[in-house]
């Protein structure tokens, strides 16, 4: 069995972390730590919930009745095994990941399972609340498939 720490998962579906109207799964846990982040209560990955992926997949089965999912942290790529099993459990779900790291960072394992990434640090000095699903200009919204 396999688990990852979660800290939220989002009760109304956002129009602002990735394209559509998409239920928001936020992970436990991060080493970034960026300066100004909207998030720090993420950044401790013992103060998250564990649950084994199986249950959480079907979890957001039912939550997620138009299967897009946006998971966002915390910084996900802190649980990069769990969070490749995870995603390997909903093929049919249009997921998008927010990482502060950069594309190269991810695994190439990883970025076949998903359909948009955000990648790039939050940087304060280049907040922006006109760019689409990013918090700074930096940052990128890449189309996958």
């Amino acid at each position: 069995m396999k688990f990852i720490y979660i800290n939220s998962i989002r009760e109304n579906p956002s129009l602002c972390d990735g394209p559509g109207y998409r239920t928001v799964l936020f992970l436990q846990g991060c080493n970034l730590r960026c300066r100004n982040c909207h998030n720090k209560s993420t950044w401790e990955i013992s103060k998250g919930k564990k649950v084994e992926i199986h249950e959480l997949a079907t979890f957001l089965r039912e939550k997620c009745g138009n299967k897009k999912l946006t998971i966002s942290g915390g910084e996900p790529l802190l649980q990069v095994d769990s969070l490749i099993a995870f995603c390997k459990l909903l093929p049919d779900f249009n997921i998008c990941l927010y990482t502060g790291h950069v594309l190269s960072d991810v695994p190439q394992e990883l970025l076949a399972l998903l359909n948009y990434i955000k990648v790039g640090p939050f940087m304060n000095e280049f907040k922006t609340t006109t760019k689409p699903f990013v918090g700074s200009t930096n940052q990128e919204i890449i189309k996958l498939r």
